[in-house]
C-alpha cells in the first residue's frame, strides 16, 4: 500500500505542472508565447502524459542506499585574495561559491524531503555536507527554476531569516518567494545582466528544460542557468538542463567560464528525461561546447528522481571523459562537504 502510495505521488511529482506565478512579462519572444515559456531549443515542449509517468514505473527503479555518511570536510573561507574562488559540494545542486567580498549559494535544499508533502516524497539518503549553521554569510542566492529540489520554501525562509541575502529568480517566482516573508528579489529573463558589486555582474542564461510546482502551473515561469563574471573569474552554474545548443550559444556570447557545474544525474529512463536531464556522456558535451577550463558535476548523491543506479553517473562520466580524451582532472565530482580552492592565475 505504501509503496502504492509512493507511486501515485511520483506521478504528480513528475508531472510537476499549486501556482504561485505572477509573469510581468506581455512580449512575445522565442521562448514564451504569451502563455506559457518554452523551449526554442525543442520542437515538442517537454509534456510527459500519465501514460509516461506509468511507463517509466513499470521499468522499475534500482535500490538506493537508504543512508549514507558523508566524509568530506568543507573548508569555509574567511578571506580569498581576488584571483581565488572557493567551491564547497553541499548535495544535488547546492553549491556555497565564495568569491573575494562575496559568497553566493546555488538552488539551497536542506530539507529532508523534496515535495510538496512534508512526510512523502524524494527523502535525501545523506545530510547535507555543509550544515547550516556553519555557512558564512551569504550575500546572494541564485535559483535555477521552481522545481522543489531546486526552490525549497523551508530552506529560503531560514536563509532570509539568517542572511538577508539578495534572492535572483527567473521570470514568474518573484511572487512565490514574496508570499513566504522574502522581499529583496529580483526576477531576470534570458540574458539580462546584475551589478552585484563593483567586481562582480551576474547574467540569466538559457537553459532546456521546464518549471511548475502542482498541476496547474506548467512552464508559467521560466527556468535557465547562471554566470558570473567576477573581476577576471568567470563561474558558470548550469541548473537543471537538458543538453543542447544553449552551452554553444552562451560561450559565444559570455566566452568560456574558469568553472561550470553540470547536471550529469537523473537522466533514467531516456525517453523520459532526456529533454530536460543529461547524462554523463551528454555533460562531457556540454563541457566541450563551453570550453570549460574545470567542471565540477551535479545532481547527483542525494535524492533518488529518476532510475539510474546511485554510482552509475561516475562510472559513465569517467568512460565519456576517457572516449573524448579528457583528463579526469578537468571533469570532477566532489563529495558533499568536499571544497574545490582554485587560482585563476595558475590555471
Amino acid at each position: 500500500m505504501i509503496d502504492r502510495i509512493f507511486k501515485i505521488f511520483v506521478a504528480i511529482f513528475l508531472l510537476q505542472s499549486v501556482s504561485c506565478t505572477s509573469i510581468q512579462k506581455t512580449a512575445v519572444t522565442d521562448h514564451y508565447n504569451g502563455k506559457k515559456f518554452q523551449n526554442p531549443t525543442l520542437e515538442k515542449q517537454f509534456s510527459p502524459s500519465f501514460s509516461d509517468i506509468f511507463r517509466m514505473m513499470r521499468e522499475g527503479r534500482p535500490k538506493w542506499p537508504k543512508n549514507i555518511e558523508n566524509t568530506a570536510i568543507p573548508t569555509i573561507e574567511k578571506n580569498l585574495d581576488k584571483d581565488e574562488t572557493s567551491i564547497t559540494f553541499v548535495n544535488h545542486a547546492t553549491f556555497l561559491i565564495q568569491l573575494y567580498g562575496l559568497n553566493i549559494l546555488t538552488d539551497p535544499v536542506w530539507s529532508k524531503r523534496t515535495s510538496p508533502i512534508s512526510f512523502i516524497g524524494p527523502k535525501r539518503i545523506r545530510e547535507p555536507g555543509v550544515d547550516f549553521s556553519d555557512l558564512p554569510q551569504i550575500d546572494v542566492v541564485l535559483i535555477s527554476h521552481n522545481h522543489y529540489d531546486h526552490l525549497d520554501k523551508k530552506t529560503l525562509r531560514k536563509l532570509n531569516e539568517r542572511y538577508s541575502p539578495k534572492f535572483i529568480v527567473p521570470l514568474g517566482d518573484k511572487k512565490l518567494l514574496q508570499s513566504i516573508g522574502i522581499k529583496d528579489v529580483i526576477e531576470m529573463d534570458w540574458w539580462e545582466n546584475i551589478q552585484i558589486n563593483p567586481y562582480t555582474v551576474i547574467s540569466f542564461t538559457p537553459a532546456q528544460h521546464s518549471s511548475g510546482r502542482g498541476l496547474f502551473d506548467r512552464d508559467k515561469s521560466l527556468w535557465g542557468s547562471y554566470f558570473i563574471k567576477h573581476l577576471n573569474q568567470s563561474i558558470y552554474f548550469g541548473g537543471d538542463a537538458g543538453y543542447s545548443t544553449h552551452y554553444s550559444d552562451i560561450k559565444k556570447r559570455l566566452g568560456s567560464p574558469d568553472i561550470a557545474m553540470l547536471g550529469i544525474g537523473s537522466y533514467a529512463p531516456q525517453f523520459f528525461m532526456k529533454p530536460v536531464h543529461m547524462n554523463p556522456e551528454e555533460g562531457v558535451k556540454a563541457h566541450k561546447d563551453l570550453n570549460a577550463k574545470l567542471s565540477i558535476g551535479m545532481h547527483v548523491g542525494t535524492f533518488q528522481l529518476a532510475s539510474e543506479p546511485f554510482d552509475e553517473p561516475q562510472l559513465k562520466l569517467k568512460e565519456a571523459l576517457q572516449k573524448e580524451n579528457i583528463p579526469e582532472a578537468t571533469f570532477l565530482i566532489l563529495q558533499e562537504g568536499e571544497t574545490k580552492k582554485i587560482s585563476v592565475s595558475s590555471n
